[in-house]
């Protein structure tokens, strides 16, 4: 009987893959031994006790690696062992002293991060640089067809966010409100296959930068069980995710794009276009910013241009990010009231989120109706657009039948009605949904 032989991990081009296989020595995690020592000692500062193997699991290491600190804080008073062992040394309970409790205080001042181990920039530069090499980007009309099924969009519009999905070039989505922007920037995210390991934090010069996020980064189901993770011994300071998504509005300021550093706790939180490497940043309404889109733009300049960004740590040291990201914008408002010629030169690709034709128009009007679980009637939609549409100019909008169906649905419950559409209950909608600035006639009895 022939043992199985698991690969070693690896994220990254066939030719070139970056392994992701625990380190096994303190040099291989590219770590000092005096900040791994930190990350030991506070976390027994803040834990009862805990096993050998617990303390390397929660720092996202191998015990190991974890062992020599163990001992040498042993040695020095700073640790004790006071149970376990039937198994060996990973086995053993350890518990911090009233020296290494002081130790841990002053380790504290300085930070007090807890938890996985970081990743060294260097390190992550390294992945970034050949995830960029291997990311798959087959991007066909069918796979974008497919992204934006559930949207009714010209061959136009397809054939435009296509190629700059292709290419990883940035996006400028633009036109009237209501036309679905918003919806199309996220739909391109679904264009971005394949997983991405994001690491608990980055190591800059002994400074720890958290990046892993929850609400942000969405860990891949482990199709494998915990056995993969177990014999193949994955980096624990890494976790394997779907591309991120990361959509900001109008709260984004200039600040939004540095480094947070929080002296209360003393480490820093990645800047957004950081958290949103290797997959998809939405600028949503554009321009609503309560910071000027010409010094907003200003820093999105070089970044867009050389793929690669430059962030700033409390001392002024600087140091260059990968930047790997496909940024969308999207606007309301003319392009060319926003930004200068320069820097729209550098979003290569500009995709005008146009106004429904009538036969666009019904199809979403179809299609909202199929989702609700409604029967379609084209002649609702005719009665809609000569009585109330055609009168009084109003132009179609992508949004206007969800809306609507949404408000008659509502105004028939209210009414005690059944869930069914009529012609009454849409021009009902339509009255309390448009805006009608004239003022009627004033009556005299």
């Amino acid at each position: 009987m022939t043992a199985e032989v698991l690969e070693r991990p690896s994220i990254g081009t066939e030719g070139a893959p970056f392994d992701l296989s625990a380190p096994e020595t303190l040099a291989a995690t590219g770590l000092s031994e005096d900040l791994v020592t930190q990350l030991v000692i506070k976390l027994l500062h803040f834990n009862a006790d805990c096993t050998g193997v617990e303390i390397a699991h929660r720092l996202g290491l191998e015990f190991v690696v974890v062992e020599p600190i163990l001992e040498t804080l042993k040695r020095s008073h700073q640790c004790e062992v006071f149970g376990g062992g039937l198994l060996g040394a990973p086995s053993f309970r350890y518990r911090i002293t009233d020296a290494g409790r002081r130790r841990a205080q002053l380790f504290l001042e300085h930070n007090q991060y807890v938890g996985a181990a970081p990743v060294p920039l260097s390190q992550y530069r390294e992945y970034m640089t050949k995830f960029r090499q291997g990311a798959k980007r087959v991007v066909t009309p069918a796979a974008v067809r497919q992204a934006v099924s559930h949207l009714v969009l010209s061959d136009r519009v397809v054939n435009q966010i296509g190629p700059a999905v292709a290419s990883g070039q940035s996006l400028f989505v633009y036109g009237p409100p209501g036309n679905g922007k918003t919806v199309i920037a996220q739909a391109l995210h679904n264009l971005l296959e394949g997983p991405i390991a994001i690491p608990h934090a980055i190591e800059v010069e002994g400074h720890i930068i958290r990046l892993f996020n929850p609400i942000n980064h969405e860990p891949v189901a482990d199709t494998g069980g915990d056995r993969w993770t177990r014999e193949a011994q994955l980096d624990r300071r890494w976790i394997l995710c779907r591309r991120p998504k990361v959509m900001v509005g109008g709260e984004l300021t200039v600040q939004s794009l540095d480094l947070a550093y929080s002296a209360t706790t003393g480490f820093y939180n990645a800047p957004i276009q950081m958290l949103a490497n290797g997959g998809l940043l939405l600028i949503d309404d554009f321009g609503r910013q309560a910071c000027s889109p010409r010094d907003m733009l200003n820093r999105w300049i070089v970044p867009l241009e050389s793929r690669v960004d430059f962030l700033t740590l409390q001392s002024g040291q600087k140091f260059d990010v990968p930047f790997d990201v496909l940024v969308v914008f999207a606007t309301n408002i003319k392009p060319t009231e926003l930004v200068d010629e320069a820097f729209l030169r550098r979003i290569h690709y500009k995709v005008l989120a146009e106004s429904p034709t009538v036969q666009e128009f019904r199809k979403i009007f179809e299609g909202c109706c199929r989702q609700g679980g409604l029967a379609y009637d084209d002649s609702l939609v005719e009665s809609l657009l000569d009585g109330f549409y055609r009168p009084r100019g109003i132009p179609l909008r992508g949004c206007h039948p969800r809306d609507l169906i949404d408000q008659a649905l509502s105004m028939a419950e209210y009414l005690g009605n059944p869930g069914r559409l009529t012609a009454e209950l849409l021009e009902a909608a339509c009255e309390s949904y448009f805006v009608d600035d004239a003022e009627p006639a004033p009556t005299y009895a």
